[in-house]
């Protein structure tokens, strides 16, 4: 994994934000896409040296000015901006050192579980922070089930994704699904979770580069909502709309959905639950 996080996520995103959005006129003459570092660093009011040596990781300790300033400059959301926060802290070393490694809790409250059992019959999960599945709704189990999601004693995401052979058939865009673990994985990790990095010294022995070469590289934060291509040997392919809720903090829980994003997957999740023609509505026209 790079030790410049801080300094790969400022030019990934410094690269994906256009003149346009910071109020300076796009020109016809650019050789590569987004902001110049010259441009960055005169919306943010600091020196292009200072921009640069943070970007290539020879200077890790802004300060919360500065870096509240590039938050702005950047255009970035809430948790893009705690994402940055927490690189900055653990490139500068406030975070060097892992939490303990405490272990996620399996339980899930009886009123989240009360609230699975209202979202029957569509496919919906709970999850705790290294991605391992806790509760799921029955619809979810008759999705997830026939692929091998759920065969392991404690299923985990993560390593179906990277480990089992299975998951590349499950997954038509198996590419993405992956970079939506590893976003997942290097998040918790920037947060100085033991176990998380436990989770990738693991993966990245069982997986090798199919994993490694993502760690290296600067995902991004992990998606929230979206579609997802799923192959089913019953339903055939499925688009399938995703919204991924953040529980209580102390849960340290996530309540992750699935709906059907056109008419063949919601007539298909029907047939998989047993349920009456639409009793899955198509949650919105993509």
């Amino acid at each position: 994994m790079s030790d410049n996080t801080l300094g790969e996520f400022l030019r990934n995103r410094r690269a994906a934000i256009t003149p346009a959005q910071v109020g300076l006129p796009g020109g016809s003459r650019r050789r590569t896409p987004g902001l110049r570092r010259a441009e960055l660093a005169a919306v943010a009011g600091i020196s292009v040296e200072y921009l640069t040596r943070l970007e290539q990781g020879r200077d890790r300790q802004p300060s919360p000015q500065v870096l509240a300033a590039l938050a702005n400059a950047l255009c970035l959301s809430t948790d893009e901006r705690l994402h940055l926060r927490l690189l900055a802290k653990a490139t500068g070393g406030a975070l060097s050192f892992f939490c303990p490694a405490t272990q996620p809790a399996r339980s899930v409250r009886p009123t989240v579980r009360a609230l699975l059992e209202a979202l029957e019959p569509a496919p919906a999960l709970v999850l705790d922070r290294l991605n391992d599945v806790l509760a799921a709704t029955t619809g979810y189990q008759r999705l997830a089930g026939p692929l091998g999601l759920l065969d392991a004693e404690h299923p985990s995401l993560a390593r179906f994704v990277f480990t089992d052979p299975r998951a590349r058939a499950a997954f038509p865009d198996w590419e993405q699904i992956a970079d939506q673990q590893n976003a997942l994985l290097k998040l918790e990790s920037s947060r100085a979770d033991a176990l998380a990095a436990e989770l990738a010294d693991e993966l990245a022995f069982t997986a090798g580069a199919t994993f490694t070469e993502r760690m290296r590289a600067q995902p991004g934060l992990p998606r929230r909502t979206g579609i997802e291509r799923w192959r089913h040997p019953e339903a055939g392919e499925l688009r399938l709309a995703f919204e991924c809720l953040e529980l209580p903090d102390p849960d340290e829980q996530r309540l992750l959905v699935y709906l059907p994003a056109d008419e063949a997957a919601s007539a298909a999740l029907d047939r998989l639950t047993g349920r009456h023609p639409g009793a899955l509505r198509v949650a919105a026209r993509w």
